[in-house]
């Protein structure tokens, strides 16, 4: 605006002046003949001429000093409007940071609240305008989500404990009992059954609570090697795809990733148990494969098995989702392995995708950042 105002200023004026020069400089006539003409301002005005010579050496004169005022006066305003400029800049400069600045802290604290801290807060001062007010609700905003997660957090340490440790006296208990000579035939598979219920109840809770952990984002990470959390879960499947007659394979390149080690561990293991657990009755094989490629790390898992529709990939990741209708009676898990995955996944700032394999099975894909 200043410029723009200072743009129109050296126009009118520029204007104005020369319409002034033209209207208000007087006009010189000689009138007679072989008169003598004493020049100051004109030193190229002839002393000596014909009225006619002198006249026209006055108007060349008049002419000349016009368009030396005028360029004068043109580069006088071009240098004030350049010197308007560099202050209408400056001007504008300093009075946008002082009115944004407010905006660059609430901004930096919203990214640092982004990054697991919620315990930041803006805490601006100054008069009671509208970026103050902002603030303070953003403030209120962030003392109402930090009161939530550690209630979530209390929670689950709470119903880890209260959770666990009844299934771990069960379990104990139909260990006992199935462990005394005497017992029945009828009382052993009792406690056989109800060892499996309670082994399954186990697997769910350690699972809701491994999934409540993994949605907050990853804060103390160390380098892990991909290759090697891929092999430690191979090997952890090896005795299970043997029982079914899944063959398991894939050439895993070393590659590290920042992240926690064990709920890396965690998502190769779940990937490896799924690609195991649903497969072909016969011939059925799974390759695990890390590799490195520019900026990230992959793991991929692929296996045979039943041909999975394109439109039901997604629902995979959902909890307690299964293929089909596998939803009770069901061996194969709890149906949250891969939600498990999905959660450890973006809290290492990665991505996972799934494809279905042309004749059956799937390929999940894991891209972790380096």
């Amino acid at each position: 605006m200043f410029l723009v105002a200072g743009v129109v200023l050296l126009t009118l004026i520029y204007f104005l002046a020369a319409h002034t020069l033209k209207e208000g400089t007087p006009e010189f006539r000689v009138i007679g003949t072989n008169l003598r003409v004493g020049n100051v301002s004109c030193p190229g005005l002839p002393s000596v001429g014909t009225v006619d010579e002198i006249n026209a050496a006055i108007g060349d004169c008049l002419r000349g000093r016009r368009e030396l005022a005028l360029r004068a006066f043109l580069n006088h305003s071009l240098a004030v409007l350049l010197g308007l400029t560099v202050v209408a800049f400056a001007f504008g400069y300093a009075m946008a940071g002082r009115v944004l600045s407010p905006l660059g802290r609430i901004t930096r604290t919203a990214q640092r609240v982004a990054g697991s801290d919620l315990h930041r807060r803006i805490e601006l001062g100054g008069p009671d305008d509208e970026l103050k007010e902002l603030a303070d609700t953003f403030d209120q905003m962030l003392d109402r989500l930090d009161r939530a997660f550690e209630s979530q957090r209390r929670f689950v340490a709470n119903a880890s404990h209260e959770l666990r440790t009844p299934l771990a006296i069960n379990r104990t208990l139909l260990e006992v009992q199935l462990a005394d000579p005497g017992a029945s035939p009828e009382l052993v598979q009792l406690g056989k059954t109800l060892l499996a219920t309670n082994e399954r109840s186990e697997q769910l809770v350690e699972g809701l609570l491994l999934l409540a952990r993994s949605e907050n984002r990853v804060v103390d990470k160390k380098p892990v090697d991909l290759a090697e959390v891929a092999s430690q879960a191979v090997d952890q499947s090896r005795e299970e795809a043997q029982a079914k007659g899944v063959a398991l394979g894939g050439a895993r390149a070393q590659v590290f990733v920042q992240g926690n080690g064990v709920l890396l561990e965690r998502i190769a293991l779940n990937l490896v148990q799924n690609a195991v657990r649903y497969n072909v009755a016969e011939g059925g094989w799974v390759e695990v494969v890390t590799e490195p490629q520019p900026g990230c790390a992959v793991l991929v898992v692929a296996n045979t098995g039943p041909v999975v529709p394109a439109y039901e990939v997604e629902n995979l990741f959902e909890p307690f989702r299964r293929l089909r209708t596998e939803r009770t009676g069901s061996d194969k898990g709890v149906g949250l392995g891969l939600s498990i995955v999905r959660s450890v996944v973006r809290a290492h700032d990665g991505s996972i995708t799934a494809q279905p394999r042309e004749g059956g099975g799937l390929v999940m894909r894991v891209v972790l950042p380096l």
